[in-house]
């Protein structure tokens, strides 16, 4: 049985894992959850998995539950470093938002724990740190993005040098036929409507901008060891296939299945072994036309900013980040025009000073100057 911590348990990654949890109920155990605020459903998660322990973000709202739930309540930073370096945890799935994941999985690396990693921002903001730490603690990273868990399932068994290009799918987003005018002034509700993926807001909106799909470019760089210019998109407005590997001898391996979170998550827990799932399976039998198209940067910029500032290293993906938190959540209130989320990444890319080797410290200091500075910006 593994036992596993689960970093933002009421979010969508985190309810989904814990309904593989319940599905698998002798090989999973949970000893960890945590969330920022829903503690309804926490108190919930709490009364069917029995954790040890338990960590809410909000302070008020951590002593709120202390007398709703007889489990160990901890709160803050600290608390989420306490439940991902549990000593009964083996494996911690990050799937809490933004870059308050990172500190807490660099403390898990170092504490031996096995990452099943949900956070992008962990690999945007602090790649090289947190891979190379991964690799002298001899801790594992299984990524949880279908589209990296494709692109691992891809190459299991292949020699790395040996790995030519990678092409990430992307569904397009609700406004992959939306002219530029439209973009720029739609609605949150439009924005939330994700054709084939149910998933939290933030990462809705960064799909609909196709912010997410250059996080996971910036990811594959450094889960796999491979230069931005071997890293392609390709539109996939089907998402039956979740990414694809090119070869050395031009040959392509393709991971395909149905659009539904879970699978991931069940190979990223799993992982060596495959366990037996009661999936829908894929019907061939149907006509299904997959179809592949290159993405427009000119409508959605934030992909090649995504680029540019993987590209550029250091600070700047943070900043780029940092950025981004800050106008999704400045969108999701309805206190600015989609097109601000743009134009705010933007903003900020063009003026902080990249720092080119950043420690740790450096890179959540950025983190936090440019949330300031781009909160002042949009406030104006």
């Amino acid at each position: 049985m593994k036992s596993i911590s689960v970093l933002g348990s009421t979010g969508s990654i985190g309810t989904q894992t814990l309904d593989i949890v319940k599905k698998y109920p002798k090989e999973f155990k949970i000893v960890g959850l945590t969330t920022n605020k829903n503690i309804l459903l926490l108190k919930e998660q709490i009364e069917k998995f029995k954790p040890d322990v338990v960590s809410v973000m909000d302070k008020e709202k951590a002593d709120e539950l202390k007398s709703m739930a007889d489990v160990e309540v901890v709160t803050g930073i600290n608390g989420l470093t306490k439940v991902a370096t549990l000593n009964e945890a083996e494996t911690v799935v990050t799937a809490v938002v933004g870059s308050v994941g990172v500190i807490p999985t660099i403390n898990a690396i170092n504490a031996g724990k096995d990452i099943a990693l949900a956070n992008k921002e962990t690999l945007v903001t602090a790649g090289e740190i947190v891979m190379d730490l991964a690799k002298r603690k001899q801790t594992r990273i299984m990524p949880v993005d279908s589209e990296h868990s494709a692109i691992f399932q891809c190459i299991v068994g292949e020699e790395r040098g040996e790995v030519e290009r990678i092409i990430l799918t992307c569904s397009g987003g609700p406004f992959k036929e939306y002219s530029t005018e439209r973009i720029s002034n739609a609605t949150v509700k439009e924005a939330l409507s994700h054709p084939t993926w149910k998933m939290g807001g933030k990462i809705t909106v960064d799909s609909a901008t196709l912010m997410n799909k250059g996080f996971e470019v910036i990811e594959a760089r450094w889960l796999y060891d491979i230069g931005y210019d071997n890293i392609d998109v390709a539109i996939h407005p089907q998402s039956i296939v979740h990414s694809m590997v090119e070869f050395r001898d031009r040959s392509i391996k393709a991971q395909l299945g149905i659009p539904d979170m879970k699978l991931p998550i069940l190979y990223a827990l799993s992982y060596p072994k495959r366990f037996k799932a009661d999936f829908p399976r894929m019907n061939f039998g149907k006509n299904i036309n997959l179809l592949f198209s290159a993405p427009d940067t000119s409508k959605f910029p934030c992909l090649s900013y995504a680029y540019e500032s993987g590209r550029a290293g250091g600070v700047m993906p943070a900043i780029m980040n940092a950025a981004n938190e800050v106008a999704v959540d400045y969108f999701l209130k309805a206190k600015i025009p989609f097109v601000m989320i743009q134009k705010t990444i933007r903003h900020m890319m063009d003026s902080f000073k990249n720092i080119s080797t950043p420690d740790i410290e450096e890179i959540m200091e950025t983190d936090l100057m440019v949330k300031e500075e781009s909160r002042t910006f949009l406030d104006k």
